[in-house]
């Protein structure tokens, strides 16, 4: 298999970052315990650093139905498909009053549901920069999310895994409903339980970046995840072709 891209932005801890919600940025400082120092540039034999950072807000992460349940789901329990085929699309959001949305009918036009039988879907939204690096997302700059329909078309592809360059598939600010998300997972409306049908074992990346030279089709995607018991972990999704 042949390299073509990893899809994570990097961490870049105390330095330019993405960032949703206006929470605290992703930070490391070196530890100083007794005579430890955590810095060979202060004298310290190694580098021994803390590092602080929220994975849903200023990382590229995935995430399982542990997310909106009260049960506390791992998603290194749910994700079980490690190496899997893979389908890249690129939209183009529709206005919607002031926000951007993604529509059954933009998914629909980009052949989404010729590969049904893939089980994850890569979504690139337009425009596409490098902005998207290190980008603020709140109430100022809303960033695209699905319509409801959308979600509901991609269930119907029977997508298991779904990957993002957005921080949130539902509006960023929607009162707490997260609505796609409940979708996606098959919870409830306004639940906070799993059920027989729940996707237990699906997940949704968030806060990917799919560089402009990397086409639209069909690829194997290598979903790489920090083992944390969490229901949220930083990722790195790795795109592959066969050479």
């Amino acid at each position: 298999m042949k390299l073509v891209a990893d899809l994570s932005i990097p961490l870049r801890f105390n330095g330019p970052q993405p960032n949703a919600y206006g929470v605290a940025r992703a930070s490391s400082e070196p530890v100083q315990a007794g005579s430890l120092v955590g810095d060979t540039r202060k004298g310290g034999s190694v580098n021994f650093e803390q590092y602080a950072f929220i994975p849903h807000c200023n990382s590229t992460h995935t995430e399982c139905v542990g997310h909106i349940t009260d049960e506390r789901i791992s998603v290194r329990e749910c994700l079980q498909d490690v190496i899997v085929p893979t389908v890249l699309v690129t939209v183009e959001p529709e206005r919607d009053g002031g926000d951007l949305v993604i529509t059954r009918g933009s998914l629909a036009r980009t052949n989404a549901d010729g590969n049904v039988r893939v089980p994850a879907l890569i979504v690139r939204t337009l425009p596409n920069d490098d902005s998207k690096l290190t980008a603020d997302y709140g109430e100022d700059n809303i960033p695209p999310y699905f319509a409801a329909d959308a979600m509901e078309y991609i269930v119907e592809c029977g997508f298991k895994h779904l990957l993002v360059d957005m921080p949130s598939i539902d509006r960023l600010f929607d009162d707490g409903k997260l609505t796609n998300h409940r979708i996606f997972w098959n919870v409830e409306a306004g639940g906070r339980e799993v059920n027989p049908e729940t996707r237990i074992h699906s997940t949704i990346t968030e806060l990917i970046y799919v560089p402009n030279n990397v086409e639209d089709g069909e690829y194997t995607l290598n979903l790489q995840i920090a083992p944390f018991e969490s229901d949220c972990t930083p990722s790195r999704p790795i795109l592959l072709r066969a050479t």
